[in-house]
């Protein structure tokens, strides 16, 4: 999980069976958006982050990657983006994460990736 997001989250994932760590954790705070992806792609972990640089394919092609996730939410705050990753537990449970770009707003998930998009919901 990218710094920014509140740590709460990596407890959700973690508490519902997901292997979360934040950059914290990794002591990757203040590192790089490249030095960040590449600890991701050398630990086959996905990135979760509000950085829109990652939903760049050209920069960051999603068949490289372990997956990554990109939230452009409404609003950034601590309780919105906990809602929304509570929101999204139900389709990290059933859709694969390896080789695409997930880009979550406040009611949709856009799964780009395979030569396909996947549009689902992530409202309860």
């Amino acid at each position: 999980m990218d710094e920014n997001l509140p740590p709460e989250s990596a407890a959700l994932l973690r508490n519902n069976g997901h292997n979360a760590l934040t950059v914290w954790d990794q002591g990757l705070q203040g590192h790089s958006d490249t030095r960040i992806i590449s600890v991701c792609q050398d630990e086959q972990r996905t990135l979760i982050t509000l950085d829109l640089d990652f939903a760049d394919i050209r920069a960051y092609p999603p068949d490289h990657y372990a997956g990554i996730i990109v939230m452009r939410l409404s609003s950034q705050s601590r309780s919105h983006v906990l809602r929304i990753v509570q929101n999204l537990l139900p389709v990290l449970a059933k859709e694969p994460l390896k080789g695409r770009l997930w880009i979550v707003d406040d009611a949709a998930v856009r799964i780009h990736g395979e030569g396909k998009e996947l549009l689902t919901e992530v409202s309860p």
